[in-house]
């Protein structure tokens, strides 16, 4: 007969974990379980931003051009606000094509304009109110900010 018929090679199988040891970690997961539930029931340590109000809003038109550039247009009137140079400014280029992928998975097509919004705290964002989607620029530093602020029109900051 082999070894293991016997056996002879029984490996990790015969390990015991000290009773005290399983009965702390089962201790340690209720109590972890517990304050989780009383955390969320309660909102204990949940830090929230508050909301912030609209302070400028514009409606844009993003056309692709022939050239590979990209034509930003005001929606109200029509008006060109920035031309974006073919290849350039890929920030802008990768917002815009998940916000179009979006629409294009919802059979959404480009009439509706995007909502570009300075808050009063200061950030910037770009919304597609016809799936929800919102892009926080904020988030992705100074410079991508800095590109899409400088298409409001020249007011007093907030």
């Amino acid at each position: 007969m082999s070894g293991t018929a016997q056996g002879g090679n029984r490996g990790h199988h015969d390990q015991n974990i000290p009773r005290g040891v399983l009965i702390a970690a089962g201790a340690l997961m209720v109590f972890a379980l517990a304050v989780t539930f009383y955390g969320r029931s309660t909102e204990t340590g949940v830090v929230r931003m508050p909301a912030a109000q609209a302070y400028q809003t514009l409606r844009l038109y993003f056309l692709d051009q022939p050239d590979g550039g990209i034509q930003i247009k005001n929606a109200a009137n029509g008006a060109v606000i920035e031309t974006v140079a073919p290849g350039a400014n890929g920030f802008l280029r990768s917002t815009l094509r998940g916000l179009v992928r979006a629409r294009n998975r919802s059979d959404i097509g480009a009439e509706t304009p995007f909502t570009l919004t300075r808050w009063a705290n200061g950030t910037v964002s770009l919304t597609d109110e016809t799936t929800g989607r919102r892009v926080d620029l904020d988030a992705f530093g100074a410079t991508q900010v800095e590109f899409f602020a400088k298409l409001f029109p020249a007011t007093k900051a907030p």
